[in-house]
């Protein structure tokens, strides 16, 4: 299967969909994107003004898998997740969001704290 994302003028991704290769493939066994694109825009014509980018589902390029809300970044050629809070900052090496503070690595569970702008950690009832 072959997925593409569906990316709006604001370069954010609007919807996400698959193609089964053998759509997309000749008899010799050569992937034919043009004709992934065809069928996009054909079967989905309200499209016709916004792009489609593949998306990789094994994060294989592009980072992560495309999904609904996150943007296209041309020039990191990346799908990069929504901001998860206003002080993250992101990471144009690995195009993800890092916190302004490490979380801890003691094997314990945390749940970001924007207010405090650190890491609580979680505590659970048996």
């Amino acid at each position: 299967m072959a997925h593409y994302a569906r990316v709006n003028s604001e370069n954010i991704v609007t919807h996400v969909t698959h193609i089964p290769n053998e759509m997309i493939t000749d008899i010799n066994g050569n992937e034919h994107e043009e004709w992934a694109y065809k069928h996009l825009y054909e079967t989905m014509p309200d499209s016709l003004s916004d792009k489609w980018v593949q998306t990789s589902y094994n994060n294989n390029f592009r980072v992560c898998y495309a999904g609904i809300g996150y943007t296209y970044n041309k020039n990191l050629d990346a799908f990069i997740p929504p901001k998860p809070h206003n002080s993250w900052v992101l990471n144009e090496e690995t195009c993800l969001w890092d916190s302004p503070v490490p979380m801890p690595n003691d094997g314990n569970p945390y749940r970001w704290n924007e207010e405090t702008q650190s890491w609580d950690k979680l505590e659970f009832i048996n």
